[in-house]
């Protein structure tokens, strides 16, 4: 069986490393149970069965070990398995929003601090941040079992012990208030919100999701989607769960420099600039991204002027 297949992903991040697609015979030799779920598809091309959630639970794994130095890693049945490159991909674009602050170089190393809303069971964003640029990171969750995983695959990584924190979000109605104290300084926050107003939205969007991979139709999807209400729903869907951060973010205008969301939905955009407006915030910045048929954008906003915005290098070492 030929292994090996490059399509180049040209929507990826240019310094995402998984443009050039997977190669399987490093995979597989990094994780041989990955070997079970490889095959060719009618098209001659590579692959795994997207919709099988062991599959693709075993390909993370496999890029994990392969290409970020990360020997455990695990993941509760009916947690949210996410897309490596995607992931990464937001990685390297909020990089890029701090090198603009920082005369075109990516800041690197413990002293940049990034905050993720919503670290879920799988601990990815911190995994790839500290991995790729040596970022430090605190994750909160309101999830105790999703804490609790990631707090596993952190001890089973001693390499992440010195670089991610957990913190438990004990009111679920706020997103920084609890986790955010006067001595905090964030470079950066990232965060992944809910999508869905309700568990019948997300279970609908589920089973989209399926048929279109499997091009049949399913009663029940078969979830590497799956995720609990926290990661896929809450009252008001994204839009209400972002406008939320943003009255939030307007209380810590000094302690982070870069509050930062993906939005999957574009029709919520608008909303979002005038509640930003609203709040008075100095810029804004939204940043398209895109994998395979799924376009997102990352939108960012800054309390800081220009000046301030240079300064912050200074003020953690950069």
């Amino acid at each position: 069986m030929k292994l090996k297949t490059i399509i180049e992903k040209t929507n990826l991040h240019p310094r995402n490393q998984h443009r050039l697609g997977y190669n399987f015979e490093e995979l597989i030799a990094a994780c041989p149970e990955l070997q079970n779920f490889v095959a060719v598809n009618e098209h001659n091309i590579t692959t795994i069965d997207f919709s099988n959630p062991q599959a693709v639970k075993e390909l993370n794994k496999a890029l994990l070990i392969a290409d970020y130095d990360i020997q455990n890693w695990d993941i509760p049945e009916n947690y949210l398995c996410p897309p490596i490159p995607g992931r990464v991909d937001y990685i390297h674009y909020i990089a890029d929003l701090l090198a603009s602050n920082n005369n075109g170089i990516i800041p690197e190393g413990e002293n940049v601090q990034v905050l993720d809303i919503g670290i879920g069971a799988n601990c990815i964003y911190p995994i790839l941040g500290n991995s790729v640029y040596g970022w430090s990171f605190v994750g909160t969750e309101i999830d105790e079992k999703a804490i609790q995983n990631c707090k596993k695959i952190i001890e089973a990584n001693p390499k992440l012990i010195d670089f991610i924190s957990l913190q438990q979000q004990t009111e679920s109605r706020f997103i920084f208030k609890n986790i955010i104290t006067p001595e905090d300084r964030f470079s950066l926050t990232i965060c992944n919100p809910p999508f869905h107003n309700s568990q019948e939205e997300a279970t609908k969007s589920s089973i989209r999701k399926v048929n279109n991979l499997e091009n049949t139709r399913t009663k029940k999807p078969v979830l590497n989607f799956g995720g609990q209400n926290a990661e896929l729903w809450c009252e008001g869907g994204e839009l209400g769960f972002i406008t939320q951060m943003i009255f939030e973010s307007a209380k810590y205008p000094m302690q982070c420099l870069w509050f930062t969301t993906l939005v999957s939905k574009k029709e919520n955009l608008s909303s979002l600039y005038k509640t930003l407006n609203k709040v008075n915030v100095v810029e804004v910045k939204t940043i398209d991204m895109a994998q395979g048929q799924k376009t997102s954008r990352i939108l960012a906003w800054t309390f800081q002027s220009e000046t301030q915005q240079r300064n912050w290098k200074f003020e953690l070492n950069l």
